[in-house]
């Protein structure tokens, strides 16, 4: 079985939003009104968060004046500007105690310290209204570079509700960061649950979707193995971004997260057919095995003939030509015994054996309104495997074009056969979209034939 990858397309799934660090936080230093502030105040009291205290401007000037002369030894002066940060109580020692700590900070390269410095002043109140995005941001980056994935989404999120933006960084890169938080976070369903929602609202608004989110979201759910994550993203991810290769990714995706017997196998298998995804010499054989020349002797010299056609398999393999001498022997009275199978199947007192039997060899000659018509009957009685019939029954409709009853139908699975049934789902939704409506029919894609 080939594993299930992103390839090379794929590898930069990490999102390396371009987020400034370090030096690059803030193009010019944040000074807020220092020192001239302090001198105009007349009272050392604090009137409605204001002002400033006699204790706070006695350690704050000095400090001022010592970090930015010239030839500075800032480093030298980090206690007291620790020191500095409880003592900053009123909404002016906070901005201005923050623009000196935060700006020192940028002098030493002391992350932690631009950080203090930057809390301080978005928690003063006091920061323009027009930097209040930019602040969050740089508060934001800070916190997740040391790793405080929850202090760093409130940030993040003011930021966002503040609009922030740059050349280079819109909404879409903060939302995608968002996510990126709680996967650093390893809070991975969190943080899968916000990137689906995200998603969701992008589409709701008209908006853009770049196919690197559903990747994302995939690419972790699948290396956790994150369920039913995964198979929703899959699903997310194929109907916005249906290309036979990404069919392929999503069949072996689920292939190999499940341990399917042959009954389940044939059906992710025709999916992959009916996708234009079947291309590998092992796939085929995997169907011929699941399909059984004996028992459904059509369908498996389509395939092979298919095979043959697209140089996927070689004449010389001799499994293949074994397996195409045995179907060719038993189509003609397979054929000659449609007739009997449906009359028995639709009788009254017809046992579920027969039905369902009836409803397989129909679907397997392409005659999807037959084999609708007895699977329906099939669910109606004792004994039924209901996710089988389901999911067969929607397969049918499928290939009836009836593309909104399918996905009514797939959606009742449960059990093994859910993910089967939720890509079976996402190719009815391709299929009914408008760039659809001209397409081949499922009977054509299949190779399927009714006479």
């Amino acid at each position: 079985m080939q594993l299930f990858t992103l390839r090379k397309r794929a590898s930069n799934l990490a999102f390396a939003i371009a987020l400034a660090t370090g030096s690059a936080v803030v193009a010019t230093a944040v000074y807020p009104a220092e020192a001239q502030a302090q001198r105009k105040k007349k009272k050392d009291s604090k009137s409605e968060g204001g002002g400033y205290a006699k204790e706070f401007v006695a350690v704050y000037q000095p400090l001022n004046e010592g970090v930015n002369a010239e030839g500075a030894d800032v480093a030298a002066y980090k206690p007291q500007l620790q020191q500095l940060i409880p003592l900053a109580k009123s909404q002016d020692e906070q901005i201005a105690a923050g623009g000196l700590i935060f700006n020192s900070g940028i002098k030493l390269k002391d992350q932690a310290l631009q950080l203090s410095g930057m809390e301080l002043m978005l928690a003063s109140g006091k920061v323009p209204v027009d930097q209040i995005a930019r602040y969050n941001f740089i508060a934001y980056q800070l916190s997740n570079a040391a790793s405080d994935f929850p202090k760093a989404r409130n940030y993040l999120q003011q930021a966002i509700n503040y609009n922030f933006s740059t050349e280079s960084i819109g909404a879409a890169d903060l939302q995608i960061a968002m996510a990126e938080s709680y996967f650093s976070a390893n809070e991975l369903r969190e943080g899968l649950a916000f990137l689906k929602d995200a998603i969701s609202a992008r589409k709701s608004q008209g908006q853009d979707v770049a196919e690197q989110w559903y990747r994302r979201g995939l690419t972790v759910a699948y290396n956790n193995q994150i369920t039913p994550e995964v198979y929703d993203f899959t699903a997310m991810w194929i109907e916005a971004f249906p290309s036979s290769t990404n069919w392929r990714d999503a069949v072996n995706l689920t292939r190999n997260l499940n341990e399917y017997e042959p009954q389940l196998l044939l059906d992710l298998l025709r999916l992959s057919k009916a996708a234009g995804a079947l291309q590998e010499k092992n796939d085929y054989v995997l169907y011929v095995e699941a399909a059984d020349a004996r028992r459904l002797p059509k369908e498996v010299k389509d395939l092979i003939e298919q095979a043959y056609a697209t140089n996927s398999v070689s004449r010389d393999d001799i499994y293949v030509a074994d397996a195409l001498t045995t179907a060719n022997g038993r189509i003609a009275s397979d054929r000659a015994d449609l007739p009997a199978l449906e009359r028995d199947a639709a009788a009254s007192n017809a046992g579920l054996r027969t039905v369902v039997a009836a409803a397989s060899a129909f679907y397997s000659y392409g005659q999807y309104d037959k084999a609708a018509t007895f699977y329906q009957k099939a669910l109606t009685m004792p004994g039924v495997d209901t996710a089988e019939a389901l999911t067969r029954l929607g397969m049918s409709q499928v290939g009836l074009g009836d593309f909104a009853a399918a996905q009514e139908t797939l959606a009742k699975v449960e059990g093994k056969r859910a993910p089967i049934a939720q890509l079976w789902s996402s190719f009815a939704a391709e299929k009914a979209g408008p760039s659809q409506s001209d397409g081949p029919s499922l009977g054509e894609l299949m190779g399927a034939s009714t006479q």
